[in-house]
Order: structure tokens, then sequence, then C-alpha cells
């Protein structure tokens, strides 16, 4: 792949983990508007809730998620009592009749919660909401923090699923990110989760990171592979020292240009496929008998702000600081500083700073976007059904981005637009070109590739 094109195709766009993107959140969205929403979820609608602990031992200084550094456990104790009442507030404004399918901790560093007080803080969900008997529970884990009573913690919540962040075991590049994480304590977490029952191990690793090389992520990956973990995650670093000023601890001449972590990216994902896990959407590669695996065979993947998921709930559902939820009338985001955070939660109850409504246009973009970054395309008389009124200008935008295609990227013909190999590395530029909120200089973005 030339330079040329690669600057051509790879250059800074949303993730698209939502469409419109959280740039385009708004303060007319708040509190109220968000109980509205709540109230409106009816008799048979689906929930999925993601649950945020925005607590580290450790900062990490690639890391962009929403999280403060603490070495006591003081703070955390305080967070958790004002995130019991959110959810109160919140499940008392939802119907009963719906139910939860999918529940999701992430961070920062869930697994920092003490045994007891994450079995006391499931305990509250459940009173608050109706699970389901099959309801998936996934945890983003720390190795440094696990020891065997938040194993047994963990197997009393039910977990299904673990989700373990691995970037690189080089340890040059984990001296540089601040990142100290050996095989070996990974491996013991692996074996760990599944001697307690768990049956599924996600594993993410990065490349782009500084140091980092073809070999150093052939290396490492080699290294997860041998755990066989059900699902891995590989993304490209993105470098945003705009947003998160811990980023700029990060050396950038260390960094490798766009035609390097291209490089990376590529070796990566041809291992992991050369030893039989099935590509899924841009960055995802699972066992064909995985979830994901089945969902995208089955045109039932979907794109949601943990990334790409089988989780076919209704509504989404964000709970504690910072968290963004996704319901059909649109997207809200609590408040991400958690002092004011806690105080919203500890007086109102709901904590939602700001959001988007959705319209049907808003409705036909966000299909077509999550279409081409789930299945690199999308069909014309399945658009035409969903949005009659609508769809020819977005037909017609794609014919136009395909006579224009000197560079073979996308096909179009009467049925369908569909990205070629060529083009599927840089689904998400092709996406930005059905992104009707893009141009107006909100937000900024990392590299596509």
């Amino acid at each position: 792949m030339n330079r040329h094109f690669l600057k051509k195709y790879a250059g800074a766009v949303p993730r698209y983990t939502s469409y419109p993107t959280a740039p385009h959140f708004h303060e007319g969205i708040g509190c109220d508007i968000y109980a509205q929403w709540l109230q409106a979820l009816g008799a048979g609608q689906s929930l999925s809730l993601y649950v945020h602990i925005p607590y580290c031992d450790r900062l990490c200084w690639f890391c962009a998620c929403h999280t403060r550094h603490t070495l006591k456990y003081e703070p955390i104790a305080r967070y958790l009592e004002s995130l019991k009442r959110e959810i109160a507030t919140v499940g008392a404004l939802v119907s009963k009749e719906t139910r939860v399918t999918a529940l999701h901790f992430g961070g920062g560093s869930p697994t920092m919660v003490k045994p007891e007080d994450l079995v006391d803080l499931v305990r509250h969900l459940r009173a608050a909401f109706r699970f389901s008997d099959d309801a998936g529970i996934s945890v983003e884990m720390d190795p440094n923090d696990l020891d065997e009573a938040r194993y047994d913690a963990l197997a009393a919540i039910g977990m299904t699923r673990a989700s373990l962040g691995v970037q690189d075991f080089d340890s040059k590049v984990q001296r540089t990110i601040n990142r100290i994480q050996t095989f070996e304590q990974t491996r013991s977490v692996v074996e760990a989760v599944r001697a307690w029952g768990v049956r599924s191990v996600n594993c993410d690793i990065l490349y782009g990171l500084p140091y980092q090389s073809v070999a150093s992520v052939e290396k490492t990956l080699r290294d997860i592979l041998s755990l066989a973990p059900d699902r891995v995650a590989l993304f490209g670093y993105a470098h945003v020292p705009w947003m998160k000023k811990h980023q700029t601890m990060i050396p950038e001449a260390a960094l490798p240009d766009v035609v390097e972590r291209f490089r990376q990216m590529s070796a990566a994902a041809a291992m992991l496929v050369g030893n039989g896990y099935e590509p899924i959407g841009i960055d995802h590669f699972s066992k064909s008998s995985d979830g994901l695996a089945v969902a995208a065979r089955e045109g039932r993947l979907r794109r949601n702000f943990q990334g790409y998921t089988d989780d076919a709930a209704d509504a989404l559902i964000g709970l504690g600081a910072s968290s963004i939820g996704q319901l059909p009338q649109g997207y809200v985001q609590n408040m991400p500083a958690t002092g004011e955070y806690q105080r919203m939660a500890d007086g109102p109850g709901l904590a939602v700073v700001r959001g988007i409504a959705v319209d049907e246009e808003d409705r036909m973009r966000r299909h077509v976007i999550e279409s081409i970054m789930c299945g690199f395309g999308f069909d014309f008389e399945d658009l035409r059904a969903r949005f009659p009124a609508i769809a020819e200008d977005v037909i017609a935008e794609a014919r136009d981005f395909a006579m224009a295609d000197v560079d073979g990227i996308c096909r179009f013909d009467a049925r369908t637009f569909q990205l070629t190999a060529a083009g599927k590395p840089f689904a998400r530029s092709v996406a930005a070109v059905f992104d009707g909120y893009l141009g107006n200089g909100r937000g900024r973005h990392s590299i596509a590739v």
C-alpha cells in the first residue's frame, strides 16, 4: 500500500460507535428529557446496561478513557454509593416489563472494586431492573487487581465474558506507555477465569504504539494466540493529546507513521486469519463459534460504544460518570467529572448533561454507516423499505462516490454499494462520506488506520 493512497484514505475521521457522533451532542438534552425517554421504554423491549467505574490504580499514558488515578479506596466507595442512587432512580423510571439482556462493566478498572462491593452493586442492579435468565455479563479486567476473592466475586455475579487489555508485551513499549503487564500475569488470569466457568475471553491489543514494529506486534500476537482467546480486538492507538493531556507523556517521535501503522495492522490481521479467526468488521476477530462471528454471518452484527457486538437490545442505558446511553429517541451522556456526577446522582438522581435527539434522516444515515462498519456496504432495497421517503438521497450519494472512485475501493450496481478488499481497511473513511454532521467543524478525531 503506497503512502499517497494511505494519506488519501487514512485521514482523521470518527470511529462511528454512534451516529451522530459524540462531538455533536449538546446541552439541550438533559435530565428531564432523559426521564421522558426512559419512561417511554415499554413492554417487550430489551435493555443493555453499561456501568462505568472511572478509577485506576495506575494511569496508562495511552488511554483515552474517562478515568482517574487513585491509590485509595475511599473515593471508589463514595462513588459506588452515588452510582447505586442513579441505578435506583433510572430503574424506577423504566417499565418492569422491559428486560436486561446484557450488562457490561467498563472503566477505568472495574476489578478495582472490592469483591463484596461488586456483589452488592450487582444486587442493586438486579433489584432495579428485570434481568433475563441468560443475560450476558462482561467485565473489563486488569490482571494487576485480581486475587482469589475477586475471582469468587466475579463468579458470584455470573460473569460470562472476561475482557483483558493487553496492548503489547514488549517491555520497552510497556515502559513507554506506563503499562507493565507480563504475559505470565495475563496467562494466569485467562486460566483462572476459565477455571471459574467463564465461557468467553476477549483480549485487546494495540498497534501504532511508540517503538512498536511489525515484529513486536507479531510477537505479542503469538503469545496471545497461545492463550486461544475467543475474541481479539485489534485497535489502532488513538493519539489525541489535545483531549487526554497524559498522552503528552508519550514521545511523538517514537510513534510509527501511517505506513508503518498499516503494515502492523495488516500483519496482525493476516496472522489472526491464518490461525482460524474470522475477521469481524474493521478491528475484531473471533473464533467461528463465538457470538460475534455467528452474528456477522447472520447479518446481526451491531456497533455501539463498546465496539462490535451481538447485543440486539432495543436500548443501551449508561450508568456512572461519563457513560453514554442510546435510546430509540437519541443519545444521552452523563456528567464526565466524577465529583459533579456524584452531586447530581445524590440529588435529583439523574446525571445527564448533554445528548442529541435523532430524526428520520439521522436514523437512515446511522443505518447506512453501521452497515458499512459492520458489513462493508448496504442494500438499496432494504434501505428503501426502511426509509421509503428519503432513501434515494443516500443512494445518489453512494452513486456519486462510486463514480468518482479511481482507486477501486468500492462497487456500485443496481442493488448494492459495497467496499472491495482494497477499501475495507478504510471503512471509517467511507462511512464518513455519509455523515451529515462531519462538515460542521466540531470535534477532532484520530486517524482511520
